[in-house]
């Protein structure tokens, strides 16, 4: 009787671990696409694809920016639209996901630099990201927040 209640409770308890280890490895699975969609749409943002954000960002995206002011996603693209616009460097660094089920929250360290109206600008911000899965399987970003640190 007690070797079949430990048999049993082995079993549970290689059961649970793999479960858990299958959990562990489709969050990485979701990680890495998060991430694959982040450098995407950095990568857009960059080159002024507007195509690209359009099928990145939700419909009622909406992104925060710096200084507090606050775009839509037809605003947030048409601003990156403009022909006055010309990002130099987009990129991110210590980049964290966290999955919570169909949503990601992306956290990182954002430099970018470049000209605006014939200015040039440079920023190195703290970013927060939003990513959901929506009905179709497919991830879009949600809402973005962009804000400086305290010590520059």
């Amino acid at each position: 009787m007690k070797l079949r209640l430990s048999l049993v409770v082995i079993a549970a308890l290689a059961l649970a671990a793999s479960d858990l280890g299958a959990a562990q490895s489709k969050a990485a699975g979701l990680s890495s696409k998060i991430l694959a969609l982040e450098s995407k749409w950095n990568e857009a943002y960059k080159h002024g694809d507007v195509a690209t954000m359009e099928s990145l960002l939700a419909d009622d995206f909406v992104i925060t920016v710096e200084d507090g002011s606050t775009f839509s996603k037809s605003g947030y693209i048409a601003h990156n639209a403009d022909s006055a616009l010309h990002v130099e460097i987009s990129e991110m660094a210590e980049v964290k996901v966290r999955m919570h089920g169909t949503v990601a929250v992306v956290t990182s360290a954002y430099h970018e630099k470049g000209t605006s109206k014939g200015k040039p600008y440079e920023s190195r911000d703290r970013a927060t990201d939003v990513w959901m899965r929506n009905a179709n399987g497919g991830w879009q970003v949600i809402v973005a927040h962009y804000s400086i640190p305290a010590r520059q």
